[in-house]
């Protein structure tokens, strides 16, 4: 039975989000680990409306706070350790991983 831990890494800072992915790669690349991706998607801006004050009748706001999230996605299969060491590290700040782990069992086998 096989693991395929798929990484989803989110940040507003793109040149840390790529440092961080190009790391991986050649860590999975070091460790001969079969690793699909990085897969982009496509930047997300977001929104967030500013009031002026703290109370909730009045109605005046800042301007909104507009920023932009960009998304890249990694898989690996097998290399459980490699994966763990990944999921595990301590990354910036900036930087927001998830990682999901899906076992996959062979052709033919039964549960």
């Amino acid at each position: 039975m096989t693991f395929v831990t798929r990484l989803t890494l989110q940040s507003g800072d793109r040149a840390a989000l790529d440092g961080i992915v190009e790391d991986i790669k050649s860590s999975a690349e070091r460790k001969g680990a079969a690793l699909k991706g990085p897969h982009s998607h496509p930047p997300e801006k977001l929104s967030v409306p500013q009031r002026c004050r703290l109370h909730g009748d009045d109605d005046r706001r800042f301007d909104s706070w507009e920023y932009t999230v960009f998304t890249r996605e990694l898989e690996i299969h097998g290399h459980d350790s490699l994966a763990r060491n990944i999921a595990s590290q301590n990354f910036p700040d900036s930087v927001h991983i998830e990682a999901e782990v899906e076992q996959i069992h062979g052709a033919g086998r039964g549960n």
